[in-house]
């Protein structure tokens, strides 16, 4: 099953727009072109199947019982420091993914780490 994928606002939706704007006028730099590229393979893995054993998703309880859905974390790089990770949910409508999260892996900070995660809001429809 594809999904559409979302981008949560104002935050992921501002950042994923500001890098491909950069990206076009060729103004972003070698790390933030290697972070964009990062991204959109992982959305297309997402989008393709949320399931894919790279991105390895599971659910984040502590930041589903603040959001009140389901909060998944997906791999965006592994094994580099301050690894990143997305974090994501099924919706706002069926066959939709939206990304609500971008942040390092929260396990390099200390305990509670996941209570400091910002996480964007659902697009309207």
């Amino acid at each position: 099953m594809d999904f559409k994928i979302r981008l949560g606002v104002p935050d992921v939706l501002d950042l994923w727009k500001d890098l491909c704007e950069r990206r076009k006028k060729q103004k972003l730099s070698k790390s933030e072109i290697i972070f964009h590229d990062k991204l959109g393979k992982a959305f297309n893995l997402l989008a393709n199947n949320p399931k894919h054993p790279s991105l390895s998703s599971r659910e984040i309880q502590s930041l589903t019982k603040r959001y009140g859905l389901k909060v998944w974390e997906s791999y965006l790089e592994n094994n580099v420091p301050a690894a990143g990770r997305i974090f994501w949910v099924y919706g706002p409508s069926k066959n939709e993914i939206t990304i609500i999260g971008i942040e390092p892996h929260p396990e390099d900070k200390k305990r509670g780490s996941y209570e400091r995660i910002n996480l964007s809001a659902l697009p309207k429809n």
